[in-house]
Formats: structure tokens, C-alpha cells, sequence
């Protein structure tokens, strides 16, 4: 048992899904899992184990930033030997181009967060997704006819931010949208030698202004955790 999860070593698989929110991963154990079973509900952190077409499967909410998700995975990893952790959450847009309930897989993610700095001396690293990963979720979205777009992302500690033309400088070297999470896990999953990727849904954006309905999000949603799910 570790400090933030509830649960043996045992109770979770070597491949985990993270959506930030934790009713998400409740509403994934419920919809998409069989025999699934609640391992964890420390700070209402929502951490389930059941099977998909056979294969064990866990899902964890992570909360949102970066320093929320550091701690789970680092938990996860160490303390419960997953291997594979699949990112599922929500994007702002900033390329117009990129429509809302487009998937983004991130290739990499560039980010605002001193997080990296503070373990580099202020140098510079860049996180980015797992290579096997990556490619194999972009054939499993060709064969199940899922459209995707793939490139960096940025990885922001703002969600209010003051600036409304922010995100324009971004979008400018071809940044594709905007999270609060993933070059977090690109960091942890690189320092302990795992696999994983971040595959997101985009709810709004940032050009157009547009976001979807609540009903939108549910059926957009579904589709980026059935392609998750492909690739365990």
C-alpha cells in the first residue's frame, strides 16, 4: 500500500489508463470493464481493476496538473509495478485545423512548469511519448477508421490564464492544444524506463471558442478510451 493508493501490489495491472477525473475512471470500470473491482478510494481517487477481452486492466484518476499526476504514476511504478500508463483526458485547441472531439495523440509535450527545470539544474528536457506506443496507437486508430492528429502538445500550469493571446505564440511552432498533465507523465514514465502515452480528446478551442455539450463529450469521450483500451 502506498502513501496516496489504497491497495496490494497485486490488485493492480501492469497496464493503467489515467483519466484526471476520478468519476471518469469510475464511469470506464463500469462501462468498459468486467468483474471490475474498486482498489483505492483514498482523497475520493477512484482506482479500479477488472478485464478487457480478456486482459487485465486497471484505471486510476489522477486529479488535475502536473504535480497531481507525478505523484500517482510515480506510485504506480514503483509501487505497484505498472508498466504501460495510457493518458486519457480532454485538450483545448489551438490549431484551426483541429476541430472539437478530434483525437490528439502526443508525440510530445512541451510545457510553461518549472517541474523539469527543478531536476535539471534549469536545463531543458523534453518529454516525450513511447515510441512502441505511439505507432501502435496510430495503427489501431487506422484500422478501427478513429481520425487522429499527432504532434506536440503543451503541457500548461494555467487553466485561467490572463492573457487571452496566450496560446498564440504556441500555436505559431505548431503546437496542436493545450492540458495540464501529460509532459508530467512523459517525465516520470522516461526517469523509470515505462511506456506511455497520452491520447486526447479535444472539448474546446482556443481559435474558435467553440466547446461541446456535456452529451458531446460522452460520446467523444468513449471513443478515445475504446482506443486506449485496444492498446493493452
Amino acid at each position: 500500500m502506498s502513501l496516496h493508493i489504497r491497495a496490494e501490489k497485486e490488485d493492480i495491472a501492469e497496464t493503467v489508463l489515467l483519466p484526471g477525473d476520478p468519476l471518469r475512471a469510475k464511469w470506464i470500470a463500469e462501462n468498459f470493464l468486467t468483474e471490475a473491482r474498486l482498489y483505492s478510494d483514498i482523497r475520493g481517487m477512484y482506482g479500479f481493476t477488472g478485464s478487457y477481452k480478456g486482459k487485465k486492466i486497471s484505471v486510476q484518476g489522477t486529479g488535475m496538473g502536473m504535480p497531481s499526476i507525478s505523484i500517482y504514476t510515480h506510485e504506480l511504478i514503483n509501487d505497484y509495478g505498472a508498466r504501460q500508463l495510457i493518458r486519457i483526458g480532454s485538450a483545448g485547441a489551438y490549431q484551426p485545423y483541429i476541430k472539437v472531439r478530434d483525437i490528439i495523440l502526443a508525440m510530445s509535450a512541451s510545457t510553461n512548469s518549472n517541474i523539469n527545470r527543478i531536476h535539471f539544474n534549469q536545463d531543458s528536457f523534453a518529454p516525450t511519448a513511447d515510441h512502441e506506443l505511439f505507432i501502435k496507437a496510430v495503427k489501431t486508430a487506422e484500422s478501427k477508421g478513429i481520425a487522429i492528429k499527432s504532434g506536440n502538445i503543451l503541457t500548461s500550469d494555467v487553466f485561467y490564464d490572463n492573457d487571452p493571446d496566450y496560446y498564440k505564440k504556441w500555436a505559431e511552432y505548431g503546437v496542436l492544444g493545450v492540458e495540464m498533465e501529460t509532459a508530467a507523465l512523459y517525465s516520470v514514465a522516461a526517469r523509470f524506463g515505462v511506456r506511455a502515452l497520452a491520447i486526447l480528446t479535444v472539448t474546446d478551442h482556443l481559435v474558435t471558442r467553440e466547446s461541446i455539450t456535456v452529451e458531446e463529450r460522452q460520446t467523444s469521450l468513449e471513443e478515445m478510451v475504446t482506443l486506449a483500451l485496444q492498446l493493452a
